[in-house]
């Protein structure tokens, strides 16, 4: 049977809890992640495509062993999707019945027809209840989709932790749920919003957390291979030229296809055989295929060569 799990005391057992998940943070990340878990506050992250922001919230309701409650935003997002809405098909139902057996009073059959028997539950509701393992991790992702109607509608839910139907009430939650809000930046969301948050730009990460990332979470892949991956990948970060730069979930995509195919280190012909998986733009796969992965290629050996030169040259320690 699962069990309750403690949220984190500390920065440090929050870095520890993030990496019992698989999750690499840095320290500003998890100091930010704390202070959000302690307050009570929900954390709205920003940041590129495939940095991360997500799998934050996934980890969580793991390594918390806590429900998982996603709310997907799109343009065109309204309450009946995201909150609740009416099951008309019962209540016709119900209607018919009242009706079949002679004795329809409106008053009563209004108020059953609006009961929590006839309510289906969307996300935002579903994150308002809490269970005998703690309030769940909801997940607010990609808000920058929807517009600003919708976001004014959130700040009920984010600043009190409720809802109003106005066939029912207010409906609030025992304890406010964990929230996490990711955007990438499409459109600019609106202070009123921010100012009931905790805020953290989530940046592409160095090449040695990447590293570390990739080798984490794909242990077989080979050594050289790997560290050239990254090594190509932070590269491609330097040219603001591309339409899109590649995330994280990028990398690992790339190393996992390569491993696939039996590839211990990069050459120009899989590279380039194998660009899709990284970029997902036709006008970047041609701006970097042929002489330009070259190119980056003989930048990564030469590199590596000078860094193993200085490697060897310096003095063995003493005892």
């Amino acid at each position: 049977m699962s069990s309750k799990v403690d949220l984190p005391n500390s920065i440090e057992e929050t870095l520890t809890l993030l990496g019992s998940g698989g999750y690499l943070a840095d320290r500003a990340l998890a100091t930010v992640l704390h202070l959000s878990l302690r307050m009570r506050r929900p954390l709205f992250l920003e940041g590129e495509a495939g940095v991360g922001k997500t799998e934050i919230a996934k980890v969580l309701s793991a390594t918390l062993n806590r429900p998982l409650v996603r709310l997907q935003c799109y343009e065109g997002l309204d309450v009946s999707s995201a909150v609740y809405e009416w099951n008309y098909a019962a209540q016709m139902v119900e209607i018919r019945m009242a009706e079949a057996s002679g004795s329809v009073n409106r008053e009563n059959l209004n108020t059953a027809l609006y009961s929590p028997r006839f309510l289906i539950k969307r996300p935002v509701l579903q994150a308002l209840e809490t269970t005998e393992l703690g309030a769940p991790i909801f997940l607010i992702d990609e808000l920058d989709r929807t517009d600003e109607a919708f976001e004014a509608f959130l700040l009920e839910v984010l600043a009190d932790s409720q809802v109003t139907i106005p066939e029912l009430g207010t409906i609030k939650s025992e304890e406010p749920p964990i929230t996490i809000i990711t955007t990438n930046r499409t459109r600019e969301i609106h202070d009123a919003l921010k100012r009931r948050c905790l805020y953290h730009w989530v940046d592409y990460p160095t090449a040695e957390r990447e590293l570390q990332i990739v080798q984490t979470k794909l242990p077989t892949a080979a050594a050289t291979l790997s560290g050239q991956v990254v090594a190509f990948v932070q590269k491609l970060r330097e040219d603001d030229a591309l339409f899109k730069k590649p995330g994280v979930a990028e990398t690992l995509d790339w190393a996992t296809a390569l491993t696939e195919l039996q590839e211990v280190a990069l050459d120009p012909e899989m590279v380039s055989d194998t660009l899709g998986v990284l970029l997902k733009y036709q006008e970047d796969i041609d701006r970097i295929k042929g002489s330009r992965t070259r190119a980056i290629l003989d930048e990564i050996r030469m590199e590596a060569n000078s860094q193993a030169t200085i490697a060897g040259s310096m003095p063995a320690p003493t005892a």
